[in-house]
């Protein structure tokens, strides 16, 4: 769904030490949105950590499937239904415009973490030390 709407998206990418989001990704736009992605009820409840991830984008939004209690999720925040075959935009998340300083920072991190993953992939004797 991201992809479909021009997006570079990034799964388990590490805004900072501690937080992992599920997918992170960067609009046609420069927009930085965070996607945490939940299971079921236990999945959510148990997740202490989501809170934090909101000073890391500028939108966020929740991915769960249609069985999922959608009260549970708070309202400030985006929606997306997701199954097996693909997903839609239910509720846009408010903006929240990240400071320069910290856009600045995560674009570098998600381009640099991207590329590395993308060069284990075509080049894995690079990224162990060998000839590149």
């Amino acid at each position: 769904m991201l992809t479909g709407l021009g997006h570079a998206a990034l799964a388990e990418f590490t805004p900072t030490g501690g937080l992992r989001v599920d997918v992170i990704s960067v609009s046609p736009k420069g927009e930085i949105w965070v996607v945490e992605c939940k299971s079921c009820r236990a999945d959510f409840v148990s997740d202490r950590k989501w809170q934090g991830y909101l000073e890391f984008c500028d939108r966020f939004f929740w991915a769960v499937d249609a069985d999922f209690p959608e009260d549970l999720l708070p309202q400030g925040s985006g929606l997306i239904r997701a199954d097996s075959w693909g997903a839609e935009l239910v509720r846009m998340g408010p903006e929240s415009r990240l400071a320069g300083a910290r856009r600045s920072r995560l674009l570098r991190d998600i381009a640099r973490v991207s590329t590395t993953r993308l060069m284990a992939l075509t080049d894995p004797m690079g990224i162990s030390g060998g000839a590149s």
